[in-house]
């Protein structure tokens, strides 16, 4: 019996084909790079920052609206509260000087990770992209998490478990430490949109979806970020600023101020809809009435 001889596929040709084989997908658009933020967008929350209150439009239960109406401001001067970074899930929306880049592995050219280096307390973050599980639920939860990414067409999902608990505005709102965040990373020319849907079966009666944008900008330096502790007020050993349930006169400012129904400023899942501006005339014209 005789056997065909197998022709011989030129060397470079071998080449080609083997690096096309093991190329990444071409709908795969890379984020790395320095990225500046742009601020215009919830200018008022991310910047001056919320008002004691706000609740508008966060599918919080009443857990987190307990947690919120219990916020003191003046926890934030405690020291151990100083040099704390934004967790991952809410570090997008801070003073985010953004730089993204890639870990390839020599030999197989793979990527194994992106990082991410934030200015604000200087946190940096590993998304792992080469398979690895996620920890088992009793490993350490830390302020970035565990995070693992893939690619889905030319948008980079990312799932993140094991974070510190944190907090979904800030006012007061938290997030818990069982939560689970996902991520969808997504680069259009020189803009980079990244939307985050916060899952946390503790806080919220339904996912927390937001986004945030940047503009490429290849001059960008980010500065380094030393913080230190330092006593900023005298207090007890021990005291930490808070309301008890009931006290925090400051809650009823913003539906005065703004002219909202106390009941609409309290939040849930039902005032991040449309339909709900129905709702929220009628309470207007029954609360008009009730003044005449």
């Amino acid at each position: 019996m005789h056997y065909a001889k197998p022709a011989r596929i030129a060397g470079p040709f071998l080449l080609l084909l083997t690096t096309i084989a093991s190329g990444p997908a071409v709908a795969q658009v890379d984020p790395s790079g320095e990225w500046a933020p742009r601020f215009h967008e919830d200018q008022p929350e991310r910047i001056p920052g919320p008002d004691i209150g706000d609740y508008l439009g966060l599918p919080i239960n009443a857990a987190a609206r307990l947690r919120g109406d219990s916020w003191d401001a003046s926890l934030l001067t405690l020291p151990e509260h100083q040099c704390k970074p934004h967790p991952s899930d809410y570090a997008w929306r801070g003073p985010a000087n953004l730089r993204i880049w890639k870990e390839i592995d020599t030999p197989t050219q793979q990527v194994v990770a992106y990082h991410t280096h934030i200015s604000w307390q200087a946190p940096e973050r590993s998304i792992y992209m080469d398979g690895r599980a996620h920890p088992p639920e009793y490993a350490a939860h830390t302020w970035q998490g565990f995070s693992t990414g893939k690619w889905e067409g030319d948008i980079l999902t990312v799932t993140t478990t094991h974070l510190k608990m944190g907090w979904i505005r800030r006012n007061g709102i938290p997030r818990s430490d069982k939560a689970t965040v996902t991520e969808h990373i997504m680069r259009h020319d020189n803009y980079l949109t990244v939307m985050v849907v916060i899952d946390d079966p503790v806080y919220l009666s339904e996912p927390f979806v937001r986004s945030t944008d940047w503009v490429a900008d290849p001059r960008q330096q980010i500065a380094p970020y030393p913080c230190e502790a330092v006593v900023e007020i005298e207090r007890p050993k021990g005291y930490v600023p808070h309301h008890l349930p009931g006290t925090n006169t400051f809650l009823s400012e913003f539906p005065a101020k703004y002219h909202v129904p106390e009941e609409a400023a309290r939040g849930g899942a039902e005032t991040m809809y449309p339909e709900y501006k129905l709702k929220l005339k009628q309470m207007m014209t029954a609360k008009s009435a009730a003044a005449r």
